[in-house]
């Protein structure tokens, strides 16, 4: 069974045995994808919620909620996914900074970011650990469809 890597403002596809993970979520928001049928799973790092704020015409879609979760679904149902049997889990979106406006940081910006992009896509959210003020690691098993969340000094949290 291998783990794979999912980097900042990335995305890749895991096929059960193997799992996939992305380390160090603060602000950024990582959302995972299971068709449990297919036993596949996919995940996306996302670090800002809009392709608004590219700063550039060329960048990577994975780093925006608005593009990157499209994408994802995109890479998912070319690997064989269903994407009527795709169901969504996500975590992140800290506010890592004691002095970000609570309704304003970029954490939760992220989190509504992508519960939309999910929405649009007709894609239910089923179980999410997000928000709060700490980081988190994620890991997806496409073969059980569980995504644990790790945090320090906190036990995992299986969703």
């Amino acid at each position: 069974m291998a783990v794979i890597k999912v980097g900042i403002a990335d995305s890749n596809i895991a096929k059960a045995p193997d799992s996939i993970c992305t380390l160090g979520l603060g602000s950024c928001v990582g959302v995972t994808l299971f068709d449990d049928v297919r036993k596949i799973a996919g995940m996306v790092h996302v670090m800002l919620p809009s392709t608004e704020l590219a700063r550039t015409s060329t960048y990577k879609k994975a780093k925006f909620a608005d593009s990157g979760v499209p994408e994802l679904v995109d890479m998912l149902v070319q690997a064989g996914a269903s994407r009527t049997r795709l169901k969504a889990k996500m975590a992140g979106g800290a506010r890592m900074f004691s002095f970000e406006d609570s309704a304003k940081s970029i954490g939760l910006r992220n989190i509504e970011a992508c519960k939309e992009a999910l929405r649009k896509l007709g894609i239910p959210l089923v179980a999410e650990d997000t928000g709060g003020s700490h980081g988190r690691t994620i890991e997806a098993f496409p073969d059980t469809g569980v995504l644990e969340v790790r945090t320090v000094s906190k036990p995992i949290i299986r969703i």
